[in-house]
């Protein structure tokens, strides 16, 4: 399963608190009985344009892995849990609408098992411009 959370923040201060960032990083996969096998990667990221900058954030699972994403300026944050282990999708997104004050998100979720992958298929392909 990969739960994909895109959502605009009501609280910029949460979305640029590295150590709230790493906490959640290093107590949520418990939370969701996923197995974390590092420390958490913390990262303050200034881009080119002094409004692009926010923190990153990752988690390695040793069912896959866990990011976070966050833009300070927009008052927007990316959140992806992957997880070859099965998790409540639903109750995930409360909690991270909750954690992270989310006022306004879209979720996804993609069925990425090897189930749902047909060597016979071609396989789809998204192309932008």
């Amino acid at each position: 399963m990969h739960l994909i959370i895109d959502g605009y923040g009501s609280d910029p201060s949460i979305l640029q608190d590295e150590g709230a960032i790493y906490e959640f990083l290093d107590q949520y996969p418990a939370q969701i009985k996923v197995t974390k096998i590092a420390p958490p990667l913390v990262f303050r990221y200034i881009g080119s344009k002094p409004e692009d900058w926010g923190i990153s954030g990752f988690a390695l699972i040793a069912e896959s892995h866990i990011s976070i994403h966050t833009f300070v300026e927009r008052s927007f944050a990316n959140i992806d849990i992957f997880s070859c282990k099965d998790f409540d999708a639903d109750q995930v997104a409360k909690d991270l609408q909750e954690k992270f004050k989310l006022t306004r998100v879209k979720t996804y979720l993609i069925d990425r098992s090897w189930e749902s992958f047909s060597p016979t298929r071609e396989p789809v392909r998204f192309f932008t411009k």
